[in-house]
């Protein structure tokens, strides 16, 4: 098969990114990762080069071109049916479908002031209105999903949707954004993948600095 080669940006800031690559390294697709930072004031022109929209994450398979995170994990889930990215039954299936999509297209206040960030100390900050009814939210599809699967994850085994919500694991946790102990359990199982931590000391080790990022 054609090599797959997902291009993401910075580890330690690029959420977007995270999302695919870690639900492919999570359920063992093969692929290569290649980073390209933000390291320009109005992007990485060389996003250009590999994207069509000049932005990543962007998947290349010979001469197709996947971009946006659920997108590449769909397309992954077609060519790899047994990796077991997504729920085998239907209705849990349609259920992480409806997280992830939910996830992809909402929470923009939490987006907004608290920018996904490896590197930042544990500290809470002032929050503008909105950003407690995202945390809100999310804690009630965490809660209802663990419950229903009897976790660790939010279908019982890492899926999809767990790599969609790892950015908000993430952000609860530097910007102290919750002391639910259900959230803290679930937020500890996703910190401690295999694939998770993976990505964080990628992360760590990276220089770049993106002040827009650093809340």
């Amino acid at each position: 098969m054609t090599k797959l080669t997902l291009y993401v940006g910075n580890k330690n800031y690029s959420s977007w990114s995270l999302r695919p690559w870690l639900a492919l390294e999570a359920c063992g697709v093969p692929f290569e990762d290649v980073v390209i930072p933000f390291d320009f004031p109005a992007g990485n022109p060389k996003f250009k080069e590999i994207s069509p929209t000049g932005r990543v994450p962007v998947l290349h398979h010979g001469d197709i071109r996947v971009w946006e995170s659920l997108a590449i994990i769909e397309y992954a889930a077609e060519l790899f049916p047994d990796a077991g990215l997504w729920p085998v039954d239907p209705a849990e299936r349609a259920a992480a479908r409806s997280y992830s999509m939910e996830m992809l297209a909402g929470f923009g206040a939490l987006r907004n002031a608290c920018p996904m960030n490896m590197r930042r100390e544990k500290r809470a900050i002032a929050l503008p209105d909105g950003v407690l009814k995202d945390v809100e939210r999310i804690e009630t599809i965490w809660r209802e999903a663990v419950a229903r699967s009897g976790g660790p994850f939010l279908f019982g085994r890492f899926t999809a949707a767990d790599a969609m919500f790892a950015p908000v694991v993430n952000r609860f946790e530097v910007y102290d954004l919750t002391r639910n102990p259900v959230s803290l359990e679930y937020m500890d199982a996703v910190k401690t993948h295999p694939a998770f931590q993976k990505w964080q000391d990628a992360a760590l080790k990276e220089t770049w600095v993106v002040s827009e990022d650093e809340a």
